[in-house]
């Protein structure tokens, strides 16, 4: 492969991203278009590439190359792969790298929330203001497992595309269509009753309904809305809602991780029976 470039200068300006701490700098490097992300291990970067995510260049183990790298360096075309032992890329990035390989892609447009809310969405996953990378990957990584149809993030929201979010949901970011809600807590409850859907706050409250409630599972369109860690949905949003549910649990505990949550209120209210 005549692009596979050895790694002889570790403050090389090409290789900046790689090394970046900076998340939020990668997002704007392009500005105005659009900014950059890294995804890590080759089955996340096969399913980026498989969504049409475009890559701009490469990062691999030498000796992974012509193994478990040799697919996604022969799919990444003409873009720069940049090489080195095992030693060196951690020194370069700060950390060993997950099976050998990083790759810098270029993000795609959002789509609107109403483009994204076509009539075949029937179930859709919210998060309110969860910050949490290791969570916001999870909740996905539930998402494409359990039958949701899109996930909406608020503004405060972490980006599902940081490097340990889309680590953590296993590349099934690139899987589950997703976007930005336009307004802030509560507001955006209002703009999906527009929409057509009705509203589920899943919340630590007596005033609940059972997460097995036929009525709530016979909705045709839904959407699920999960808090922040900690301390949980804004009361404003949980107020808006059309039902609010608790997750009944035994031995004193009170609530569960959200991204658990997530999973246990995909599975009951995605399935169909």
């Amino acid at each position: 492969m005549k692009n596979i470039i050895p790694v002889t200068d570790l403050n090389a300006p090409e290789l900046f991203p790689f090394k970046c701490t900076s998340e939020v700098r990668l997002l704007r490097i392009n500005e105005p278009e659009l900014g950059v992300f890294v995804a890590e291990s080759p089955n996340v970067i096969r399913r980026a590439l498989d969504a049409g995510f475009e890559p701009l260049s490469l990062l691999c183990d030498e000796k992974y190359v012509s193994r478990q790298a040799a697919d996604i360096c022969e799919r990444v075309g003409a873009a720069p792969i940049y090489t080195a032992a095992e030693g060196v890329l951690c020194e370069l990035t700060g950390f060993k790298l997950t099976k050998g390989v990083l790759c810098l892609m270029k993000r795609k447009p959002l789509p609107s929330v109403k483009a994204l809310l076509g009539e075949n969405t029937r179930r859709v996953a919210v998060l309110e203001d969860i910050m949490n990378q290791t969570n916001v990957g999870a909740v996905f990584r539930s998402a494409a497992a359990l039958g949701v149809d899109a996930v909406l993030l608020t503004p405060a929201c972490s980006d599902p595309l940081y490097r340990r979010s889309v680590r953590v949901s296993m590349g099934t970011v690139f899987q589950v269509p997703w976007t930005y809600l336009d307004d802030a807590p509560p507001v955006y409850v209002d703009t999906l009753k527009e929409l057509g859907f009705d509203t589920c706050a899943m919340a630590l409250r007596n005033d609940t309904v059972s997460i097995d409630d036929k009525a709530l599972k016979s909705e045709e369109k839904l959407a699920v809305i999960l808090g922040t860690e900690g301390e949980g949905l804004k009361e404003q949003t949980i107020e808006r809602c059309t039902y609010t549910v608790k997750i009944p649990m035994d031995h004193g505990v009170d609530s569960l991780n959200v991204a658990a949550a997530s999973a246990v209120a995909f599975w009951e209210l995605c399935r169909k029976d």
